[in-house]
């Protein structure tokens, strides 16, 4: 009887992210058993994501939305998209990609094999054919030996374009940032001020709610009310292109939509009305702007609408009651703490 009165206070008591709390270093990114990481089909991984030929026009690549000099974002409100369309959602980041569990902003995938081939699909992102794209890949003589090396066969199909850029994309860590450092026990790690905002994150600041674990994030969907962006509310294309991304899923007023829904396009749950995956925090510094449509263009803008409890209505966020002084210090740790030693990148040859 007692263990059951405990179990029930515990489960009434649990914050409303999660039971997290409890940050960890990182350690490394689970290999799914059936893609197996090989350095062969890492570097044709990384041929392909920097490849114009995955795109129906030939003018973008996984690269141009995920670029390494942008934090493997692009720096934009929003994606770049595929002439005269717009796109609707900010880019995110791919550092660390491989601890996730969901993919995009309202976690319609669940592996980077999945993921990888919608933007290529996407009409409004590289507008690609399939189909069309296996033969491009077929026409070119070095791949079909890559191909070869690779998965035994020169058999390229989608599915096998999709793993190889799965596996380069598994190889995009940030691992050793300060927090990391001083998680495993260097007390040092952390500047005072940076140690400070530490505990504001852990602590006050109710930060580690949801952005805990070795990703610094709970894996699970918020609707935190981000407001819409007006400057998009406006623009014809990013309509059409709201309405168009309904339509596929099934929702029965596309047509009269006139804000993002979230996750609930995807689960058709209430609950999920304009909720969106709680992003990791590593490297944040260098991923601006922040929200799933870019509002956000400063982490202080981002420190304050959290400390604000959020947007207009939601019951997720309560107000913070930050002092400016407690606000700079976790701005502090999340700049110095979350990044990692600079990483030279070195783009490959495309064949």
């Amino acid at each position: 009887m007692k263990r059951l009165i405990w179990l029930i206070l515990t489960v009434v008591c649990l914050p409303v992210c999660g039971f997290g709390g409890h940050l960890e270093p990182f350690k490394e990114v689970p290999i799914p058993k059936a893609n197996p990481q090989t350095a062969a089909k890492i570097e044709l991984g990384r041929k392909l994501f920097f490849d114009r030929r995955l795109s129906g026009d030939g003018t973008t690549n996984c690269g141009t939305c995920h670029d390494p000099q942008q934090g493997y974002s692009d720096g934009l409100e929003i994606s770049l998209n595929y002439p005269t369309t717009r796109n609707w959602r900010n880019s995110p980041t791919l550092i660390n990609v491989g601890l996730q569990k969901f993919l995009f902003h309202d976690g319609r995938a669940t592996s980077l094999e999945d993921q990888a081939l919608f933007p290529m699909m996407s009409a409004f992102e590289m507008n690609q054919n399939l189909d069309y794209l296996e033969e491009e890949i077929r026409a070119v003589p070095q791949y079909v030996v890559e191909f070869t090396k690779v998965f035994g066969d020169d058999d390229i199909t989608r599915e096998r374009v999709a793993m190889a850029i799965a596996a380069f994309e598994r190889t995009i860590v940030s691992g050793d940032a300060p927090l990391d450092r001083y998680l495993r026990g260097d007390r040092n790690a952390l500047s005072p001020e940076a140690l400070k905002g530490y505990e504001v994150f852990t602590g006050k600041g109710k930060c580690s709610d949801c952005h805990f674990g070795v990703g610094l994030a709970d894996d699970r969907f918020h609707a935190l009310n981000v407001p819409e962006n007006p400057e998009h509310l406006k623009d014809p294309r990013i309509a059409a292109t709201r309405r168009f991304v309904a339509k596929v899923y099934h929702f029965e007023d596309f047509r009269t939509l006139a804000e993002d829904p979230g996750r609930y396009l995807i689960t058709k749950e209430q609950k999920d009305w304009k909720a969106f995956r709680t992003p990791t925090l590593r490297e944040i510094a260098g991923t601006a702007p922040y929200m799933h449509n870019g509002i956000h263009a400063t982490l202080d803008e981002t420190i304050e609408f959290f400390n604000a409890g959020g947007g207009k209505g939601n019951t997720v966020l309560k107000t913070l009651q930050l002092t400016a002084e407690e606000k700079r210090q976790l701005k502090v740790f999340l700049e110095e703490g979350m990044t990692g030693a600079p990483v030279t990148f070195t783009y490959p040859k495309i064949p």
